[in-house]
């Protein structure tokens, strides 16, 4: 076991993967410039380690690294490439979901397109609404994109293996705010299987679905009522794209009370999309209505006690389940 942030968790998969197989380049702005010099960013030491062939600076076009990726992907490469922000994948969002995320369906399924989009997300940095918005409910509703948002540095490494080695477009989502909160990670070539989510916290009482960096909210929500007797199971969804619905309804159908947690705004928020499907199959098992605790509906601000005020956090998650106990 070694002890690393998701930053460099990542790092050291795109490393690991790169030395595996050749097709594998890395392409985005910055990432073999100084910025990235410091170890606990994914992209640090690439460019030294692989050269600029394989690790691409490319002009500030989120359009162009997106066609890039596609066409890459085409040609048997396996590119991943970086759009930064999350609110810049609307910039590449033409080839990404109307091209990448299409072909191998228009294909009869006869060929394969292998890319992986990193994107960084999350609020808490003062970045304002332009870099901030938290997008994962809008990618997810694109069919033939895989949207993966671990939330610990061990998932975020075999989550990523998993996505280079898949045959199929994977936007990768990761919280910049886990970038440096350390955590055990296994030596080797550990992967995690794209699709499964994860019960981190196990409960009778109350189920919080949730993922990404809310799982901290909710560990910390759940550690206050263990210490009131109320035993709350975390289950740490990972992918929403394809979703683990068999973890969700196991668990509720478990507990009897739900509450779906996510950063991101409420009108359709995913947990919109959990909420439904608790309903469509496991409505006869729920003792109270579910609750859903998301960010509020506005843009999310620059000014640091406005942007607290649109996080949520554990006080919001002990209020919602207060509710349905």
């Amino acid at each position: 076991m070694q002890k690393l942030g998701m930053g460099q968790a990542i790092n050291q998969a795109l490393r690991e993967e790169m030395q595996r197989d050749p097709r594998v380049f890395l392409a985005g702005e910055g990432i073999g410039v100084s910025i990235n010099d410091s170890p606990m960013l994914p992209t640090a030491g690439l460019i030294d380690a692989f050269g600029p062939r394989r690790v691409k600076d490319t002009p500030v076009s989120e359009a162009a690294i997106a066609g890039l990726a596609v066409g890459a992907a085409a040609a048997g490469l396996r590119p991943v490439v970086e759009v930064m922000f999350n609110p810049f994948f609307t910039l590449a969002s033409d080839m990404i979901v109307n091209h990448a995320a299409k072909l191998r369906y228009l294909s009869g399924g006869k060929t394969s397109f292998p890319l992986v989009v990193r994107v960084k997300s999350g609020a808490g940095f003062g970045a304002g609404c332009q870099h901030s918005h938290n997008l994962e409910a809008w990618v997810a509703h694109c069919p033939g994109l895989k949207v993966v948002m671990p939330a610990t540095p061990r998932d975020a490494k075999g989550l990523l293996k998993s996505a280079i080695r898949d045959d199929n477009p994977v936007v990768f989502i990761e919280d910049m705010g886990l970038y440096f909160v350390p955590a055990e990670v296994p030596d080797g070539d550990d992967t995690i299987p794209i699709g499964k989510a994860d019960v981190k916290r196990p409960g009778r009482d109350v189920t919080i679905v949730t993922w990404s960096k809310m799982l901290g909210v909710a560990l910390e929500a759940a550690a206050r009522l263990a210490e009131r007797g109320v035993e709350v199971e975390v289950v740490d969804l990972r992918t929403l794209t394809p979703l683990d619905t068999d973890a969700i309804l196991t668990s509720v159908r478990k507990t009897g009370r739900l509450v779906v947690l996510h950063e991101a705004t409420r009108t359709g928020g995913f947990a919109g999309e959990i909420a439904a499907l608790v309903m469509e199959k496991a409505f006869a098992d729920l003792k109270a209505p579910l609750r859903r605790v998301t960010g509020p509906d506005i843009p999310v601000p620059a000014s640091p006690p406005l942007e607290k005020f649109y996080i949520p956090d554990a006080d919001q998650v002990v209020a919602a389940i207060e509710e349905i106990l």
